[in-house]
C-alpha cells in the first residue's frame, strides 16, 4: 500500500538552470527520487501511477530523458506536493529542463552523439581529462581552435565551429560550474598547431587558466616513459548527485562511446590516478608551459 502523501517539496535551486537543461534534468530527477524514497514508494508503484514502468522512473530520476508535464504533475500528487506555489515553481523548472540547450543553434554542425556530450559536460561537477594530441577544447584559444578546425573540417563552417567551442568554455565561468582537471602529454606542448605563434599564445593561455581555482593542469613529460593511457585520450565526468553514475567519454572520428558500467569506470579511475602521479605537479607543469612558450 502506498503511504498517504504528506510531503511538501523542497525546490530545486533555480541557479542550476544556468548550467543547462541536462543539469536541470539531473537536479529535478534527484529531487523526485528523494521525495519517492522518503515516502517508501517503489519505482514500480511510481511507474504504475504514471502509466509507465520502473525503467521509466529510473530514467526520469537520472535525468536521462525529457519530462512530460502530466507525468510530473501526477508524481507530485503521489508524493504529497500539494502547495500550489511549490508545484508551479517545480513545473516551471521542468519546462526549462525541456527547452533545447544553447548548442541547439549549432545542431546543423553537430552529430547527435556530441550534442549528448555537451549536455553532460555542462551538467558535470568535475571534468577530468587526459589528452595525448591536442589542447582540450575547454582550454583552447580562438586561434588554436581555428587551426584545429581547419585540420579536417569544411572551412565554410569554420567560424561557427570556433564560436561553438568558445561558447562551451563559458561553463568554467559560471558559479557552481564544473572544475576541470586536465593532464596533457608533453606532445601537446610541442605540436605547433597553427604555427609557432599560435602555439606560444596557446601555452600562455594555459598558464593563465592554470591559475584559476577551478582549473588544474598537469603535463605528462616524455621522461615519464610509457603510461597506462598510451595511444588514447578520454574524459571522465562526475555529477553532484551521487546517484548519477560517472561517465567516461571516448571520442572517435565518426562516433563516441559513453561508458558508465562500474567495471569500466573503475578501470579509468585507476588509469587517471596513475597519470596524475606520473605527471609533473601543477606548479612544475606551469613552469614547463612557461619555458616551452619562451623557446618558441
Amino acid at each position: 500500500m502506498i503511504p498517504e502523501p504528506v510531503r511538501t517539496a523542497p525546490l530545486v535551486e533555480s541557479r542550476v538552470a544556468d548550467l543547462g537543461p541536462t543539469a536541470l534534468r539531473i537536479a529535478i530527477g534527484g529531487q523526485l527520487r528523494k521525495l519517492r524514497q522518503e515516502l517508501g514508494i517503489t519505482r514500480e508503484a511510481a511507474g504504475d501511477h504514471i502509466r509507465g514502468s520502473h525503467v521509466k522512473i529510473s530514467r526520469l530520476e537520472l535525468g536521462r530523458t525529457g519530462f512530460k508535464k502530466r507525468d510530473i504533475e501526477d508524481l507530485l500528487t503521489l508524493y504529497g506536493v500539494a502547495d500550489t506555489d511549490q508545484r508551479t515553481m517545480f513545473l516551471d523548472l521542468v519546462r526549462k529542463a525541456n527547452e533545447p540547450g544553447w548548442w541547439h543553434q549549432y545542431s546543423d554542425l553537430l552529430p547527435a552523439w556530441f550534442e549528448t556530450y555537451l549536455g553532460l559536460e555542462g551538467a558535470a561537477k568535475s571534468i577530468r581529462t587526459f589528452e595525448g594530441q591536442l589542447v582540450p577544447g575547454l582550454l583552447q584559444t580562438e586561434e588554436y581552435a581555428r587551426a584545429v578546425v581547419a585540420l579536417n573540417q569544411d572551412n565554410t563552417a569554420a567560424r561557427r565551429r570556433v564560436e561553438l567551442r568558445r561558447k562551451r568554455q563559458e561553463i568554467l565561468d559560471i558559479p557552481g560550474g564544473p572544475a576541470l582537471w586536465a593532464v596533457l602529454d608533453e606532445a601537446v606542448l610541442r605540436r605547433p598547431i597553427g604555427g609557432r605563434d599560435v602555439l606560444r599564445t596557446q601555452l600562455t593561455h594555459l598558464v593563465e587558466m592554470s591559475n584559476r581555482p577551478n582549473v588544474t593542469i598537469q603535463v605528462l613529460p616524455y621522461l615519464a616513459g610509457g603510461h597506462a593511457a598510451a595511444g588514447s585520450s578520454f574524459t571522465m565526468l562526475r555529477f553532484s548527485d551521487p546517484e548519477v553514475p560517472d561517465v567516461v567519454y571516448l571520442e572517435q572520428l565518426t562516433s563516441a562511446l559513453y561508458l558508465d558500467r562500474r567495471a569500466d569506470l573503475e578501470l579509468y579511475r585507476v588509469v587517471m590516478e596513475r597519470l596524475v602521479v606520473q605527471a609533473e605537479t601543477p606548479e612544475r607543469s606551469r613552469t614547463m608551459l612557461v619555458e616551452t612558450a619562451e623557446k618558441l
